[in-house]
């Protein structure tokens, strides 16, 4: 199956290129102002439209930082180690979620400490918006062509350009669907049944975690890791112990509850 010619750049205004993948990022940080907001309403928690806004504004910070630092702690040490101003070379690419993930619950604790709410009367609520910019943000890497799958005879393998000439597993849309579209029909459905507090983002963290070690028997490793430990990837070994802890939280969460809501 050959790769669909999808030009990334959506929109050219003289110099300025506008791209597929940023305008995921775009859409799925305005799911989250909104799904945040209504969630904070229903919720009775002291957070208006401009404080949503402020938070999503420092989550994304935290977000870029993690993601940045987590990349070279995990991925790339040794390069960056030899060429430290590329550190800052974002545009280049190279973000880890496991660090993205990191920055954004140090930045939503201190969020909320700042605004006295409770952190997981409000990381409930980012655990529900963050599988939309996670799958958005797998069908911009898949537009892009990069982070790909291994080499495989499936039907509907896709040859990739910079892939070597042969069909690859479409890994990113298996994310797509599994981290972005099976996630979240996870995390609605349980939130119906109006579950203690912080039992949305344990959830998300072992399904989360349960996708992308799955996922990963399909996807290329990273080229200058390859697989850490026998036949596992950097991603699984990051994966596994969130599948753990949040499925040992979950469970936690409930039997402390007592039939409601403890913030």
């Amino acid at each position: 199956m050959a790769y669909p010619d999808i030009d990334p750049v959506f929109l050219r205004l003289g110099p300025l290129e506008f791209r597929w993948y940023g305008l995921m990022y775009i859409i799925g940080f305005i799911a989250a102002y909104f799904i945040i907001s209504a969630g904070a309403k229903r919720r009775g928690l002291p957070l208006s439209r401009e404080d949503v806004a402020d938070y999503l504004f420092t989550g994304a910070l935290g977000v870029i930082l993690g993601g940045r630092t987590g990349y070279i702690l995990f991925y790339n040490l040794a390069f960056y180690l030899a060429n430290p101003l590329k550190v800052f070379a974002i545009w280049e690419g190279g973000m880890s979620f496991h660090g993205g993930l990191a920055g954004a619950i140090l930045a939503t604790l201190w969020y909320t400490r700042k605004k006295k709410v409770a952190f997981f009367a409000v990381a409930d609520l980012c655990a529900m918006a963050g599988p939309i910019g996670l799958g958005l943000g797998r069908i911009g890497n898949f537009i892009n062509g990069e982070l790909y799958g291994r080499a495989t005879d499936v039907p509907w393998g896709v040859v990739f350009p910079g892939g070597g000439g042969v069909p690859r597993h479409p890994s990113q849309l298996y994310e797509a669907l599994l981290e972005g579209v099976v996630l979240f029909t996870i995390l609605w459905l349980v939130m119906r049944k109006n579950p203690p507090y912080g039992v949305l983002s344990w959830l998300f963290l072992a399904f989360y975690g349960l996708f992308r070690f799955f996922v990963e028997f399909f996807r290329e490793p990273d080229m200058q890791l390859g697989f850490v430990v026998e036949r596992f990837s950097m991603g699984q070994l990051l994966s596994l112990p969130m599948v753990i802890v949040g499925a040992v939280m979950v469970w936690w969460s409930y039997r402390h509850a007592h039939g409601g809501r403890k913030v």
